[in-house]
């Protein structure tokens, strides 16, 4: 029988923010609240994280997660994430039917957030599905130092802007099918929208990983 499995990329050596995904955020390493958000699923079956780094493995064991080493050939600083999943589906000797892909550096999910998921890409029978976030903000560019709105008319109400959408990285659901010919997202994918504080943190640095704990403990009930 296939299974919907989770993988968790993550990856040792982070330049602006070091050991990044082994930092302690309120109370547990980074990595290990990705994990307990997938263990919590009863329609995931099993939960990998790919790392080349022995601690976030000792970390990713000791919090209930099963470990795919990832080679330092695709553990770059510039390697897409679709290898490192490719590589964890060529790793298992059974047959996965989807991979839910959940990111350590997108730690803040809410808790009904995959069951609602999960149940959308079913009823869509598309073969992956992905969280979205609305951006309310008023857009640009800048050329030869003149800004050039992109999403709106100068005067115009923000309310009256045409929705612009950002893939915020909180989930991704997609067929193992689809991961082996080379993509997470196809063009027929489905975004689902997401409205939630947690959509906002994505931990890269320093500051980021600050707003993460102060978001967190914010909403932690949510």
């Amino acid at each position: 029988m296939a299974k919907t499995i989770a993988v968790i990329p993550a990856r040792g050596g982070s330049k602006r923010l070091p050991k990044k995904n082994i930092l302690d955020l309120n109370g547990k390493p980074l990595v290990a609240h990705s994990i307990l958000y997938a263990l919590a699923q009863k329609e995931i079956d099993d939960v990998y994280v790919s790392t080349n780094d022995q601690d976030i493995k000792t970390v990713a064991l000791t919090f209930g997660a099963k470990v795919i080493d990832r080679p330092e050939a695709i553990s770059g600083d510039h390697e897409p994430t679709i290898t490192s999943v490719q590589h964890v589906l060529e790793r298992l000797d059974f047959d996965v039917d989807q991979v839910v892909l959940l990111q350590a550096t997108n730690p803040l999910r809410p808790k009904s957030l995959f069951t609602n998921a999960f149940k959308h890409f079913l009823e869509q029978q598309t073969d992956c599905l992905f969280t979205v976030t609305r951006n309310h903000d008023k857009l640009g560019h800048i050329q030869n130092n003149r800004f050039i709105p992109f999403n709106y008319t100068p005067g115009q109400r923000s309310q009256d802007l045409k929705p612009l959408f950002f893939e915020n990285g909180l989930l991704y659901i997609t067929k193992a099918s689809a991961i082996k010919k080379g993509f997470i997202i196809s063009e027929t994918g489905f975004p689902f929208e997401v409205s939630h504080p947690f959509a906002s943190v994505d931990i890269d640095t320093a500051e980021d990983f600050e707003y993460a704990n102060f978001v967190l403990k914010t909403y932690h009930h949510e």
